[in-house]
């Protein structure tokens, strides 16, 4: 179960029906305030209509519930209501319902208005365009002031976008735009529905566009679609947006376009010929055919948007003779550009052997402080990278004080490397740490240490000694950390979260990475509260990619497991544009499946993650940092110390784990 936020026009089809929402400032934010001032203006409320039509909004409705908190009778619900309006146009949605359920219906007509167009604003909030519009439809057939029409039509067209309708929403925005008089309101209408053609299912906008008759409302259509499903990245929206722009000459979306920063002619500096260098036999074979099948994904959802065809040639590493013979021959057949090989000891090898005379994308890093051949880059899902995405989150988070627990190996301490030189680099502190031996069923002894609870009975035991008597005994641990880094896998960290609540540990906020999550189908319910770094395509999917774990399923259900393997082929094939022009400049950021991804001066690709907190049994995305406003603590029931089943002795994850 994922939660993420998104346009409140948008409906997932999956989380059981849950909307999520995009911030609504640049949604509801283009909408003009609608005031209500005529017959009653508290002091103060010119200074929160200022902040509203400057667009601080949260702000403007901190000032409108401090003058509701001062009146009475209908004043105070007047400017309640508008408060409510302005916690909805900041994006704030449980902020505006829990005022809002206070705020009884309105009689007089222009206190109802108010109250009917927030409700169903809130409406679709939860995913409710039916009642949003059978609210907003009798509305809108009423003689209206124009601020007030302006956000009925406003929402109705958020109510079609999320019922599918992206056409009817298009005329509505269109017609709006008829009403409006200055320039800027104009741009603000025309982007606040390009963010929800954004956010729309690029089949439905294809579909939407076949069936359409109007010139403009295709425009609208065909280039929502092309941004929709790219992302608004590589050759292939780059190209698609150039076509569409030369023949589309005065389109309305032409001020979009001109925001962005396309090319003024078809990009045209692309290899034609690409090489994937994986080993598709033998032990690793299945991590090999799991990233070609997500290489290619990406391929053929690109490859349209190319002026030139573009080939992919693929060769099996370990039937090549190697890493070193597989490049080689690559390149004799004519490679512009190879990706791979997967495993670190094929990449030691390659980068040993080669001049690099044709740029390479490896799919793994070389060993630290290893000095990489120019034109060799480095992609990997590295464990190491979410140990450094923990330290950053938990200081997001508010907390700087922590104690680690690794598993006794060199995974183990690679993390806690990772995570401590990160953490105090940062200004955090490490307090402690423990190592675990994996595959014990008991980590009381390990536990009890790392928080001092072995120290709270020794204390006990001497003063019961001295006194000579029983005495009433809860048992303590250390007070001075903040949160746990967890360094486990499943199995492990099933045990280790109910030990550590069972230790007097439970309220302690507990980071991990991706090993925590096993995909395995098995209840996560003695996870609940542990956070953990993981790659947008497993966790919170951005919307051009989020039909594809599903349809990745569904074609190839024994990689069920292999999910976060798709995401690295699917970023692999899209970062191959990004480095080959890189020569004439920085590689620009890539928004992908494996997270938002940049270079760093020794070549590697660097990620920053997507969060997520396993809540009853689930995992539920997290905002992102800037959004954070504090982890979800862990409320489940009375500590339980477990013991393993047979299902924990699984080795889930040392397919990908040391590739």
């Amino acid at each position: 179960m994922t939660r993420n936020s998104r346009h409140p026009a948008r409906k997932t089809s999956f989380v059981a029906g849950i909307v999520t929402l995009l911030c609504l400032s640049l949604i509801l934010g283009a909408c003009e305030t609608t005031g209500i001032g005529t017959w009653g203006s508290a002091p103060g409320e010119g200074r929160a209509a200022r902040l509203a039509t400057n667009g601080q909004h949260a702000e403007a409705a901190r000032v409108y519930v401090e003058l509701a908190s001062q009146a009475t009778g209908s004043e105070k619900d007047r400017l309640a209501l508008l408060a409510v309006e302005q916690w909805l146009d900041a994006g704030e949605a449980a902020r505006a319902r829990n005022a809002f359920r206070n705020i009884p219906q309105q009689s007089v007509a222009s206190l109802r208005w108010l109250w009917n167009t927030n409700a169903a604003a809130l409406f679709l909030y939860s995913g409710k365009p039916d009642d949003a519009l059978s609210i907003l439809q009798p509305m809108s057939r009423e003689s209206l002031t124009q601020d007030r029409r302006l956000r009925v039509e406003a929402l109705r067209a958020d109510a079609w976008i999320q019922k599918r309708d992206p056409a009817r929403a298009i005329e509505l925005m269109t017609q709006r735009e008829s009403w409006l008089t200055d320039r800027r309101s104009i741009e603000q209408n025309r982007w606040r529905l390009w963010q929800g053609l954004l956010v729309s299912d690029p089949q439905v906008l294809r579909a939407a566009a076949d069936l359409a008759l109007d010139d403009e409302v295709i425009g609208w259509l065909s280039l929502g679609s092309l941004a929709a499903s790219t992302g608004q990245q590589g050759i292939g929206w780059a190209n698609g947006a150039v076509r569409w722009r030369e023949s589309h000459s005065g389109h309305p979306a032409m001020s979009i376009i001109d925001r962005m920063q396309l090319p003024e002619t078809l990009i045209l500096d692309y290899p034609r010929q690409i090489a994937l260098l994986l080993p598709l036999s033998g032990r690793t074979a299945a991590a090999g055919k799991a990233i070609q099948n997500g290489f290619m994904g990406a391929y053929f959802s690109t490859v349209a948007g190319l002026d030139e065809p573009q080939t992919v040639r693929i060769y099996d590493v370990d039937n090549e003779g190697g890493a070193s013979a597989a490049y080689a021959t690559a390149v004799a057949d004519g490679a512009e550009f190879v990706v791979g090989p997967l495993l670190k000891n094929s990449v030691v090898a390659l980068a040993n052997d080669i001049l690099v005379p044709v740029p390479v994308l490896t799919l793994n890093y070389l060993p630290e402080n290893t000095l990489a051949p120019p034109g060799l880059y480095q992609f990997a899902l590295a464990p190491e990278d979410e140990a450094r995405s923990a330290a950053v989150r938990a200081l997001a988070d508010g907390h700087t004080r922590a104690v680690a627990l690794v598993p006794n190996n060199d995974w183990g301490r690679r993390l806690l490397t990772s995570f401590a030189t990160e953490f105090e680099a940062l200004g955090g502190t490490l307090l402690d740490y423990r190592s675990y031996t994996p595959g014990t069923p008991d980590f009381s002894n390990t536990i009890e240490d790392l928080m001092a609870l072995s120290g709270s009975v020794r204390r006990y035991q001497r003063l019961r000694a001295n006194i000579g008597g029983p005495l009433q005994f809860d048992p303590r641990r250390r007070e001075d950390s903040e949160f746990i880094f967890l360094a486990a896998d499943a199995p492990a960290g099933r045990l280790l979260k109910s030990q550590l609540k069972f230790h007097y540990s439970g309220d302690l906020p507990v980071y991990s990475t991706s090993s925590i999550y096993a995909m395995d189908g098995r209840s996560n319910s003695d996870l609940n509260g542990i956070m953990f770094a993981d790659t947008p395509w497993i966790i919170a999917p951005q919307s051009w990619i989020e039909h594809l774990p599903s349809l990745f399923g569904e074609y190839w259900p024994e990689e069920r497991r292999l999910g976060r393997l798709h995401a690295m082929g699917y970023d692999a094939y899209q970062l191959i544009a990004s480095l080959h022009t890189a020569h004439s400049g920085p590689m620009v950021e890539v928004d992908g499946a494996t997270g938002k991804l940049h270079i760093d001066a020794d070549g590697r690709v660097r990620r920053e993650l997507a969060w997520a907190q396993f809540q009853r049994g689930e995992p539920v995305a997290l905002p992102a940092i800037e959004n954070v406003g504090g982890p979800i603590q862990d409320i489940s029931n009375d500590p339980e110390a477990l013991l393993p089943d047979a299902a924990d002795d699984e080795s889930w994850f040392e397919e990908t784990r040391e590739l």
